[in-house]
């Protein structure tokens, strides 16, 4: 199972052939003498503490890579949302990806999602706790099991309240009463 401190690694790992990558890209734009920088002309490396590319050296021509291509920043965060009203899910979906999340699937029933997480492997489960066949509970310990297990945040039209102290010992990072689900109090649980 991976840790939080591997999970950093990979996506450190990640941006770092990503930077790799963009300069070998950018390299093939810009034609140089031998022994001198083919990058020169650009203004500056988006990662921070690159020294590849000088700062402060001006933009390229109208077919230079915008600044930016591998900032860590713009990497979305995976979501499978769980719940068995499909209009909940579209709205859920519209509005998670419209604040930065990147939806991944959506499915009615825990049968489902366990399949789906299988396949899908995202970041983060949204999950009902009331479903027509598994409840959200027993997806959740189901889940928890796997060796790579995602994130859950529990979600229900009721209050947390109503499921007593099984929430709190439920595998979760949290509940969403589906009222307050917005991409900034989901980004609040699982960052």
């Amino acid at each position: 199972m991976l840790c939080d401190a591997d999970t950093r690694r990979t996506s450190r790992i990640l941006r770092q052939v990503c930077h790799g990558l963009l300069h070998q890209r950018l390299s093939s734009f810009f034609e140089s003498p031998p022994g001198s920088s083919s990058l020169g002309a650009l203004r500056g490396c988006s990662l921070r503490g690159c020294s590849r590319v000088p700062a402060g050296a001006i933009a390229a021509g109208h077919n230079a890579f915008p600044l930016g291509l591998c900032d860590d920043q713009r990497v979305r965060t995976t979501v499978l949302i769980v719940d068995d009203h499909a209009d909940f899910r579209d709205s859920a979906s519209a509005l998670l990806e419209a604040e930065g999340f990147a939806v991944v699937g959506a499915v009615g029933d825990g049968a489902a999602a366990l399949a789906a997480v299988e396949r899908l492997q995202p970041e983060v489960v949204l999950l009902d706790v009331q479903l027509p066949d598994l409840d959200g509970f027993a997806v959740a310990e189901q889940l928890a099991a796997t060796p790579d297990p995602p994130h859950v945040v529990f979600i229900s039209s009721r209050e947390a309240t109503a499921y007593g102290p099984r929430l709190g010992r439920a595998p979760a990072l949290g509940f969403l009463a589906k009222r307050e689900l917005s991409g900034a109090s989901l980004a609040a649980l699982v960052s």
